[in-house]
């Protein structure tokens, strides 16, 4: 089994204040990282703790022995590491995790995947790297990593991308985000029991009033135990599907922007706003439509800014 190197724990502010204290003592070298309340590294283990949790990201060769000698016997206080099946059964069993990319982001289409597993496929899933899409930093990582999770024998995989012009119909249909959310879960859900009809239960981030998902679910999927929880990346199933998500959204965003002979770049920053301006004065304002949530603020800010910027005529 290939060695951990990446390990996640929520910690308490006693436990963050008591492990910074241990590490000073054990030498190791502390850096400033944004969002954290400290970084530090010492040989092949990087140790991260977040502000938000606060939570422990450890990183790199060492990472099982750190966590083994260090971070559990005189942090937390417990012996977890290789007893996940003891502490989270529920993970281990049959199930299907479902997860989007793109929701929050001007440029790409929303991507929705679903993955399904069995405790086979979970540990499978571990040695692979298969965590939260959030955590990993490379594209060329998430792709690497989504190559893995498909050759996983047994596990069984559903993308559904929402391309911009399709996205833009479906939002004026339905509304609002939640319901196209709802739509497109429920669909890649329907999709894989199709092919794993014996499975009894879907987990999914908790997105919207849980109701609105149940409504959105055809036959198959209201036979079901439908579980709707936040930080639902921490189930193995639903952090495989983040990371096909991403992968396919990348993959998007790069061979659209080369169409275009730029990049176009995730979120809605300043640069976002930049790119979109470019692309409307180049290519028209029609552009945006088949690139862009065009219900994001972001459309309707660069509309008006090209409007603004154009000099004003007087007839002679």
């Amino acid at each position: 089994m290939p060695a951990l190197t990446s390990y996640t724990h929520a910690l308490t502010t006693s436990q963050a204040a008591k492990l910074r204290t241990l590490l000073e003592e054990r030498g190791f070298e502390f850096q400033a990282k944004p969002y954290c309340l400290y970084a530090a590294a010492k040989s092949k283990v990087n140790v991260c703790v977040y502000e938000k949790g606060p939570k422990i990201v450890v990183q790199g060769k060492e990472t099982e022995d750190f966590i083994t000698h260090l971070l559990e016997p005189e942090v937390l206080g417990e012996a977890k590491l290789g007893y996940e099946e003891v502490h989270h059964p529920e993970m281990f069993q049959p199930h299907i995790g479902v997860d989007e990319s793109g929701k929050g982001d001007f440029f790409g289409p929303l991507v929705i995947a679903g993955v399904y597993v069995d405790g086979e496929v979970v540990r499978r899933l571990r040695d692979v790297g298969a965590v939260d899409s959030k955590r990993i930093s490379t594209d060329e990582r998430i792709f690497k990593i989504a190559a893995d999770i498909r050759s996983i024998p047994g596990l069984a995989w559903e993308v559904i991308a929402i391309h911009p012009g399709r996205y833009n119909e479906l939002y004026a249909k339905f509304g609002n985000l939640n319901r196209l959310l709802a739509w497109g879960h429920a669909r890649v859900i329907e999709n894989l029991l199709e092919r794993v009809p014996s499975c009894q239960r879907a987990i999914s981030d908790q997105f919207a009033n849980p109701a609105v998902l149940q409504r959105a679910m055809q036959t198959r999927g209201r036979e079901i135990e439908l579980v709707q929880r936040t930080k639902a990346e921490s189930d193995p199933a639903v952090a495989a599907a983040s990371i096909l998500a991403r992968e396919a959204f990348v993959r998007w965003l790069k061979s659209e922007g080369q169409k275009f002979s730029m990049e176009l770049p995730k979120g809605v920053s300043a640069g976002v706003k930049k790119t979109a301006a470019n692309l409307v004065e180049q290519h028209g304002s029609n552009v945006l439509q088949s690139l862009c949530k065009m219900h994001f603020r972001t459309s309707s800010e660069v509309l008006s800014q090209i409007v603004s910027d154009q000099p004003n005529e007087h007839p002679g």
